[in-house]
């Protein structure tokens, strides 16, 4: 074998050394995806209106932990999908001060679904409306930033 051939063998192997890692580097940075990894970001929450002792109170069924009229919470920038199924013995309407958006009128058995896209932080009332506003309970919206920013796969591995 030649001179020449030997070091153009050992050209070939680095730049295919380099070509490797700097495929692994592109690739690790999320540069090259064969699905779109973005998904809708949505907040889901189901509530049931009941009557206790004669009140009308509202009950966290899924996504909601708490006790009767419970604080609801979202984040902004999410869909906020709620769903409202009455369970009491009369007509319901649930009604989100601040967003101006309500339920159908709910008779007994039936639900329906809200869906709001909260663009900025706050505390916003719900009521029960049916003849007048009956407040129950508090929506509260918050911003969620990550804690740190990605700074690249070689700071990664640090």
């Amino acid at each position: 074998m030649k001179q020449n051939d030997k070091i153009l063998i050992i050209i070939g192997l680095v730049a295919g050394m380099v070509g490797l890692a700097v495929m692994i580097g592109f690739i690790g940075q999320g540069n090259v995806r064969h699905v779109e990894i973005f998904w809708t970001e949505k907040v889901e929450q189901t509530i049931v209106f009941q009557e206790i002792d004669g009140e009308t109170q509202i009950k966290a069924i899924k996504g909601v932990k708490g006790e009767n009229n419970p604080t609801l919470i979202s984040r902004t920038s999410f869909a906020y999908i709620l769903t409202v199924i009455n369970n009491g013995t009369t007509h319901h309407r649930l009604y989100i001060d601040g967003f101006n958006v309500q339920t159908d009128l709910l008779e007994p058995g039936q639900q329906d679904t809200i869906t709001i896209f909260p663009e900025t932080e706050g505390e916003f009332t719900y009521y029960d409306k049916r003849q007048y506003l009956e407040p129950l309970g508090k929506i509260k919206i918050f911003s969620v930033v990550p804690s740190d920013e990605f700074t690249g796969i070689w700071k990664d591995l640090i």
